[in-house]
């Protein structure tokens, strides 16, 4: 793939876990476009969640190049990449990690109170968040509801909302359906991919599902890109 059209960019990257000897990831290569929607298949142990640290640059690599919106995250401090990542990557995380106290729009709002340039996108945020609730079929009863006290599918779709909100350009969402059933998992599915494709932004998500390939324009796996070294005792 050309990289002067790519968003995501891994180069000979290496890494090895200090406190685990006996785990190293390498990826000779990867290169994901800007408005590509990108499924990251591999089974527990193949490295994925090492991978998905990597790009949002909570670890950097021993060795190699990982570049995100043409950033080199390892030019950056670290205090540098926590800024960029809140202002580049929006994140659906497994457990959704909502604030339990938090209304569905404190939780949705979350992330522009770290990422002024993401804020400055939307003209007015509790605006934006109402939008996206309304998009992700979350009735206005539901908005002023504590997260804690709303059902698993209504916390998925918020943690959507809380990813996408001042339209980030790369969204990465790690396992988002595993808890799901097939009817639910194809209905959040629906609402993820009319929202990404709505502002061209770029969708990781990784997953031990290939029945999920066919949503995807491009379905990688992991024992194709990387290699995972162990060392046995």
């Amino acid at each position: 793939m050309n990289e002067q059209n790519a968003i995501l960019v891994l180069n000979d990257v290496r890494f090895q876990w200090k406190s685990r000897a006996s785990f190293c990831l390498s990826v000779p290569t990867l290169s994901i476009k800007a408005g590509e929607t990108v499924l990251l298949l591999g089974e527990s142990g193949s490295g994925k969640s090492t991978l998905l640290s990597l790009i949002c640059g909570t670890i950097l690599a021993d060795q190699g190049q990982v570049s995100v919106a043409d950033v080199d995250l390892a030019h950056l401090s670290g205090g540098a990449r926590d800024r960029f990542r809140a202002e580049t990557i929006g994140m659906i995380f497994q457990q959704f990690n909502l604030l339990p106290f938090g209304s569905v729009m404190d939780n949705i709002q979350l992330p522009l109170q770290f990422a002024p340039e993401r804020r400055a996108r939307v003209a007015d945020a509790a605006a934006d968040a109402r939008a996206l609730c309304a998009a992700l079929g979350l009735q206005q009863t539901v908005i002023l509801s504590k997260s804690a006290a709303l059902s698993v599918g209504q916390q998925q779709r918020v943690a959507v909302a809380r990813a996408l909100i001042g339209r980030p350009p790369v969204v990465i969402a790690d396992e988002p359906t595993s808890a799901l059933d097939a009817n639910s998992q194809a209905a959040f599915l629906d609402l993820l991919f009319e929202q990404v494709h709505a502002h061209g932004t770029t969708l990781l998500m990784v997953s031990h599902d290939p029945r999920l390939a066919n949503r995807f324009d491009r379905v990688l796996r992991m024992e194709d890109i990387a290699s995972v070294e162990r060392q046995v005792a």
